[in-house]
């Protein structure tokens, strides 16, 4: 009975180290197909390492460790069950503790409403995607949208800018599924909710070269009382992103890119940055050795893996996305798959990591049209001081 106990929580916990090496690797710019096969690869193995192990060792944990110290015999083999169980009955419950512990930072206040798309049209926006069918998968939540409220206060909020409203979209992800209809749909809603001060778009806008001509259609009912500001994400990279670039210029918004713009509102300054780091090069950052230090700065980083960029640069307010908020959430633990080198850290919500403030936007879409306990986002956030 023990031996299969310690086998189960080694089964944990080798699945637990795999993740988290899948999530660093879909972090890093490296070619898609490349990232699809070490997936594939990686799960495989997930899944198949307990099988073969009971298949040549039944449950006989305990007589492999003691026999690699005894020994030297199998002693790889010995350390990564010892590793595989330390993560399952130590790493996995603190960081769950953890995670179930954290609460909204201080000054921020949330309020949500759900948009269902599928009542609004009549009809489920199905699309003809690749990937349709997954959109019928049982609990998915693909077509209910959560339109979440943000009000941040913060001393370092002008008066001026009290009650300041930005609006968030991300990964978009035009596939074939979910269909324009969707979009233009959850697109009139968020018009009708208020034309906000700033508009803001954090990557992953086209999933293919052919969606390249979906972009305007969607987006240009978008309106703003004082701009709209956009960066490209790792999906765009995969694509013809000066074309992605040049659709959205010509819908007037600014491409901040890996660069800065300081603009004037209500009197005050403001500089908005982009960084589409770790994907689009030759720099890996924004070069901010002229940038102005007085003022508000707001980044547009399409992975939150740029956090400690931020907080090295003294931004205040951090817009993300990339991570979907996992797509699919379980009960107690959350988030599994999380593209990002902190793994689930950053997986979806707010942050405080002083001086920056973090909201990590759940996207839209998704090439995988399936979303479980964790819907599509958009984001309103109004700034008041105090």
């Amino acid at each position: 009975m023990l031996d299969f106990l310690l086998f189960v929580l080694a089964s944990l916990g080798h699945a637990c180290l795999l993740v988290a090496i899948v999530n660093f690797t879909y972090s890093r710019p490296y070619d898609r197909f490349f990232l699809r096969a070490f997936r594939a690869s990686t799960g495989l193995f997930i899944w198949g390492g307990p099988i073969v192990f009971w298949a040549i060792y039944g449950f006989s944990v305990t007589a492999i460790i003691q026999a690699a110290f005894a020994d030297g015999s199998n002693w790889l083999l010995a350390i990564h069950l010892v590793a595989s169980m330390i993560v399952s009955c130590v790493v996995l419950p603190l960081v769950t503790i953890g995670r179930l512990r954290r609460r909204l930072p201080p000054g921020v206040h949330v309020a949500k409403s759900i948009f269902n798309v599928v009542a609004e049209l009549g009809t489920p926006p199905l699309g003809n995607g690749k990937k349709l069918f997954m959109t019928k998968m049982p609990l998915n939540d693909i077509f209910n949208v959560d339109f979440t409220t943000i009000t941040i206060t913060r001393p370092d909020i002008p008066p001026a800018w009290d009650g300041l409203t930005l609006l968030q979209f991300s990964d978009l992800h035009f596939y074939g599924t979910p269909s324009r209809e969707y979009f233009e749909s959850v697109i009139r809603r968020s018009m009708a909710d208020g034309i906000p001060d700033l508009l803001l778009i954090t990557g992953d806008i086209v999933d293919g070269e052919e969606y390249l001509a979906w972009m305007e259609p969607i987006l240009s009912p978008l309106r703003w009382n004082i701009g709209a500001f956009a960066i490209l994400g790792n999906h765009d990279w995969w694509q013809d992103f000066d074309a992605v670039r040049a659709n959205l210029r010509r819908m007037g918004m600014h491409v901040v890119s890996h660069a800065w713009e300081q603009i004037d509102i209500r009197g005050e300054k403001m500089t908005i940055i982009g960084h589409e780091g770790p994907w689009f090069q030759p720099s890996p950052a924004p070069d901010m050795s002229k940038c102005p230090t007085e003022g508000f700065r707001l980044l547009l980083s399409h992975t939150p893996d740029n956090i400690n960029w931020a907080k090295r640069n003294n931004i205040s307010l951090m817009l993300s996305g990339h991570n979907h908020g996992g797509q699919v959430r379980i009960p107690i633990f959350g988030s599994i798959f999380v593209p990002s080198k902190f793994s689930r850290r950053y997986d979806e919500g707010v942050f405080s990591e002083p001086p920056t403030l973090l909201h990590v936007n759940r996207g839209l879409s998704g090439k995988e049209p399936l979303r479980i306990r964790c819907r599509p986002q958009v984001t309103r956030l109004i700034l008041k001081r105090g």
